[in-house]
This record gives structure tokens, sequence and C-alpha cells, in this order.
């Protein structure tokens, strides 16, 4: 097949939430492609589409993602615009997006993954264990909520949402003594003196797919496919073939507390998962090897065990 690359006339469109983060990410998208093509950055128009997650009531108010509308909060009216044609490509932060694609949709090319790390936020400690007793942690995700009350009881969780600006805004204001961002994203934004303090994979595991930028395409665009083949990353597409693989057998929702990280060495890939209580009273964990190229079947096999372990009574709170 011949291949047709966009032009400034014809530009391939990019569509994106407007979040600083979200732009910085579909800027990354459009300056890979312009380079392996060595086309001008007018060749590409970047669309911003607000997506329900983005609602500014929503961000005031805290509320918990599963009482709202879980991940798809994130992707719905950008998954839309595509299907309809008003958009080709759709940048996502690969830990917002939902196991299952749309039918007519396909996400299988990915950048090249940034620090996985959860970032320790704070105007008055540099560390988690610096926090006193009684001390608020702002966080609206499932995951960090449990590890917190499984790992830090002594202190208390508020709900907390908004990104990196609004976030600090809250902390200023007193909402929270201190809350969580990806240092992913804050590299990204050129934001990393944000963060006290990086939270190894050892003391919080991060999400499944933190770190990561999938971009999303309509499964018949052939031409499109072949575009994002060029800027496509393998390592960071057979990291996350392990980890989305476990997520899904676990429960691809965001109602569920789950952690994940695959890490490859040489030829062989490990992978550590968890999924907790949303209480933190109980936690499952896990911890394997195998070649890399099993590590689907692994995050299967892994997530199907542990499910079995847990029994249950385990999941009694849904």
């Amino acid at each position: 097949m011949t291949l047709t690359l966009p032009t400034p006339a014809q530009p391939l469109k990019i569509g994106t939430r407007g979040s600083p983060l979200a732009l910085a990410q579909a800027h990354e998208t459009r300056d890979r492609l312009a380079r392996a093509f060595d086309l001008p950055p007018e060749a590409f128009e970047i669309v911003v589409i607000h997506t329900t997650g983005d609602t500014q009531s929503l961000i005031d108010a805290d509320q918990p993602l599963k009482t709202i509308g879980g991940k798809g909060l994130f992707t719905r009216e950008i998954e839309q615009a595509m299907l309809l044609g008003n958009i080709d490509i759709a940048v996502h932060s690969m830990k917002d997006m939902p196991v299952l694609q749309p039918e007519g949709l396909v996400l299988d090319c990915y950048l090249p993954r940034e620090d996985v790390r959860d970032a320790f936020v704070s105007l008055n400690a540099d560390s988690l264990a610096a926090l006193p007793e009684g001390a608020q942690v702002g966080s609206s995700s499932l995951r960090r909520r449990a590890q917190i009350l499984n790992r830090f009881p002594h202190l208390k969780l508020v709900e907390f949402r908004g990104n990196v600006q609004t976030r600090m805004k809250k902390l200023q204001e007193g909402v929270a003594d201190a809350t969580f961002l990806a240092m992913a994203g804050l590299n990204r934004l050129g934001m990393a003196d944000v963060a006290r303090s990086a939270i190894s994979p050892d003391e919080m595991l991060p999400a499944v797919a933190q770190g990561a930028i999938g971009i999303e395409r309509r499964l018949d665009d052939r031409n499109t496919a072949s575009l994002l083949e060029a800027i496509h990353d393998g390592v960071t597409g057979q990291r996350l073939a392990a980890e989305r693989a476990f997520l899904a057998a676990l429960d691809g929702s965001c109602e569920t507390p789950i952690a994940g990280l695959a890490e490859l060495d040489g030829g062989t890939l490990r992978l550590r998962g968890e999924v907790l209580r949303p209480d933190g009273y109980e936690v499952i964990a896990d911890d394997r090897t195998c070649p890399i190229e099993d590590g689907a079947e692994l995050g299967r096999v892994m997530a199907g065990e542990m499910l079995a372990k847990a029994g249950p009574d385990f999941f009694s709170w849904r």
C-alpha cells in the first residue's frame, strides 16, 4: 500500500483533552510523527475535546471516579469524535484507559514510557513517613487510597481531584496536607520540582500502565496505522501487554484498587501486582517472572490465581 502523508492542506487530526498535561502529550505525539516523516508541524492539527471528566463542577466536588462514571469519563467524547471521523487519532494517558475499546477502535501504539513512580507532593513534608498522625492526604485514586490505608493507617484521607495546578491550589488552601501526582506527568510538564520525593514502587506499586502514552485509531484506517508504526515503542508495548492483561482479568473498571508493574531485564519480564480492599484491611500481592513473549499470559494467570486466593468475601464491599 502507498503511504499517504498528511499535509498542511489535509492535516492529521489529533484528538486530546485540554489539560496542560494532555496537550503536552499531544504535542509530543505530533513532534514524533513530524520527525519520523520529516513533516512540518502544520501537517498536524491538535483538536481539543472537552470530556465529562474535565467538567469543573465535578473536579471541584472531589467525587470518586467510580461514582460519576469511571475511566470512560476521560475518553468517551474523544472516542465518539474519532468514530464520527472528526479526528484521526486520540492521545491518551494509558492509566486512564479502560481495557476494552469501543467497536471499531484499536489502541496499539505506545510512546516510550516515562517514570512509572508516584510523586509525593506536600508543602510541609518530604515523604509519607514524615507526615504526623492525623495528617490529611488527598487522593481520588482507589489504588492510592487503599495503599495508604494499608501502610499508613494513622493518616486521614480526603477526596482530591484535578490537574497539577488545581491540586497545588487545593494544598495551598489547606484542603489536604499532601497529595500525589504521577512523576511522568510532572516530567512531561517540566515541573519535576513540584514533587517533594518520588515514591519507590517497592513502597507504593503504581497504577497499571502509569507513565505510558497510548495512541488510539480507527481499526479500518490502515494508512494511519502505518504512520503510527514509525513511532511505536515495542518495549513499552511488551510491558503494557502484561500489565493490561493482568488488569483485564482482575477487573478492568476503576471500582477495584489494583496496582501492577512489568519490567524487562534482558529476555525476562518481571510482573508485580496487587489487589486491595478499599479499606486497606487486606492486600493480595504476587511477583513473578517469565520470558517476555509470555507476558500477557502471565498477567492472566497471575490475576486468576490472585482471585482464587482472595475468595468471594474479598469483594463483598462491591
